[in-house]
């Protein structure tokens, strides 16, 4: 008899997935058809920071192969193919600009570990390009960007993870669990801790383009400054152009946990506090940020807390969670471990250490496109990012805001509305329609 061929995972996938699947893809954007190896062709957009863990985390994968880098800045970009190709015995593609990788049909999906600014709209326009989207914290760099994010992976039925690694952790899954089925009791309040040592940065003031940065690009949708090395590359965190401070930065994994474990989405009433007490350098973002966000319909509470320097840890945690209930608190520390305290003398619970794979959780979804499998769905980064968006604007207007989360609106509030968008700066335009 004639051998048969062994059916390979991804084909089985896709014979059960059947012609409904099929139907479902847009029709006037296809999805891309995986390579020629089976494996689903990743291009990692951004290389000088989380852009390095996205490599590696897909190329860990059966599944999946990274085949282009993409960076507006050749210092950065070839570097890290240079680094590739020696580290994975592989050629690799490479593009400066990442429109130039949208429209690249053998590309599946894109990796985005961009400066912030850039979050949304990179996303929006893999969406458009029938590409799935594995898109750093946070989603957005504003809450408008972030429903248009929404909007689009809904629209083009694309894959959109959010890079929340804590989603795909055994423990805080697990801890997650028991919030939910009474372990502490009724909870009424998480509190988000980012303590990190963040240095003095100075300040040098605007300076010449380097060669090989494409600085118009990597200004993208934010309004154009002169360049500075106060900003390029990693202290855009600390300015509002580009960045979120603290509390959009590390800290968005800490207010995803805040509302996943609460079991809640937006606010209604928010206030904040803060300022720069202990360096004098070109820092806008606050060092020490203190949030509350009030669910009075609910009747819970979020307090966040961002400190910059030397301080104690609450709990044994520095950067993590803790959620507090009628019958005890439960700590998240940092990624991938809890610990539980019940009753008045604080006996302890169950607690567990054990993370997960968010790079395959992600691939996982792909393969069967099944939006479904996803830890940190796309609906999850908007949420998680507007969060802190939420306390940064209570810090900027310096007064308790009031806040429709029906319609992502303040109640009666023009001047904070003004910090739900941003004016476009063309073409890097997040579009109203997407």
């Amino acid at each position: 008899m004639k051998e048969m061929k062994k059916e390979t995972r991804r084909e089985f996938i896709k014979k059960s997935a059947g012609a409904a699947a099929v139907l479902s893809m847009p029709a006037i954007i296809p999805a891309g058809s995986f390579g020629a190896n089976g494996k689903v062709s990743v291009a990692v957009i951004g290389l000088n920071g989380r852009g390095k863990s996205h490599i590696q985390g897909f190329m860990n994968l059966p599944d999946a192969e990274v085949t282009c880098l993409c960076d507006c800045d050749l210092n950065v970009l070839d570097p890290a193919v240079k680094e590739f190709e020696a580290r994975y015995s592989k050629k690799v593609n490479k593009q400066q600009d990442l429109r130039k990788v949208f429209e690249d049909k053998s590309i599946d999906a894109v990796g985005i570990a961009t400066p912030n600014h850039w979050h949304a709209l990179a996303t929006i326009w893999a969406c458009q390009a029938g590409k799935d989207v594995y898109v750093e914290k946070p989603g957005s760099h504003n809450i408008f960007e972030g429903r248009k994010m929404v909007e689009a992976a809904n629209k083009y039925d694309r894959i959109v993870q959010h890079g929340v690694q804590l989603r795909s952790s055994v423990a805080v899954k697990e801890a997650v669990h028991h919030l939910r089925n009474g372990l502490i009791g009724r909870v009424y309040m998480a509190r988000g801790l980012v303590f990190r040592w963040r240095g003095d940065i100075g300040k040098k003031g605007p300076g010449t383009v380097p060669k090989g940065l494409d600085y118009d690009l990597w200004t993208g949708p934010a309004e154009m400054k002169p360049y500075s090395e106060d900003w390029v590359h990693y202290n855009w965190h600390w300015h509002w152009n580009w960045g979120n401070g603290d509390v959009g930065n590390q800290g968005i994994h800490e207010t995803d946990l805040c509302m996943w474990g609460l079991d809640v989405g937006l606010p209604e009433v928010i206030t904040a506090g803060g300022g720069k007490f202990v360096f004098d350098d070109s820092k806008e973002t606050p060092e020490v940020l203190s949030s509350t966000y009030h669910y009075p319909k609910e009747k819970k509470f979020i307090e966040f807390e961002v400190r910059p320097w030397m301080t104690n840890a609450e709990n044994g945690v520095t950067v993590g969670n803790i959620f507090y209930g009628t019958e005890g608190y439960l700590v998240v520390y940092n990624y991938d471990r809890y610990e539980s305290f019940l009753g008045r003398d604080y006996k302890p619970g169950p607690s567990r250490r054990e993370g997960g794979d968010h790079y395959k959780n992600f691939i996982d979804a792909v393969v069967a496109h099944d939006r479904k499998i996803l830890n940190a769905p796309v609906e999850t980064a908007h949420l998680s990012s507007a969060l802190a968006h939420l306390g940064n604007i209570a810090y900027r207007t310096g007064r308790t805001l009031y806040f429709n989360p029906e319609t992502e609106k303040f109640v009666g509030d023009a001047d904070a509305d003004k910090y739900l968008t941003r004016p476009g700066r063309p073409p890097f335009v997040v579009p109203e329609v997407v």
